[in-house]
């Protein structure tokens, strides 16, 4: 198993909205987004965290091969990604398929052997 890691600003003013959309995937959209992820072959984790530049969150994806299920997702047309996907784009600001087409962040120190 790979962990990757990466970390969104939620835009100025939409952190209640961002609180809304999580709602609503452990929620209403839990199944399809427990499906979606299941899919793609990870374990996906993510964290608030704010901070004085604003409030960010930060996402953990956890597989055989994180980076490869991130450009997937970020290309899936289904109903359920497509909704993602625009949400994504109205709290935080970006295209994750821009994104997913840039490099992965690096991991630079491991505490594991």
């Amino acid at each position: 198993m790979t962990l990757g890691a990466a970390a969104f600003p939620i835009l100025p003013g939409k952190t209640d909205e961002w609180r809304g959309f999580i709602s609503e995937l452990n929620g209403a959209r839990r199944q399809e987004y427990e499906a979606s992820r299941k899919a793609l072959g990870i374990h996906e984790r993510t964290f608030f965290q704010p901070t004085p530049m604003g409030d960010m969150v930060i996402v953990t994806l956890e597989g055989d091969d994180p980076g490869g299920a991130f450009a997937r997702f970020a290309a899936s047309t289904d109903p359920f990604s497509t909704w993602f996907l625009a949400k994504v784009k109205e709290i935080h600001g970006f295209d994750l398929a821009q994104v997913a087409a840039g490099p992965m962040p690096e991991l630079v120190v491991d505490s594991a052997p």
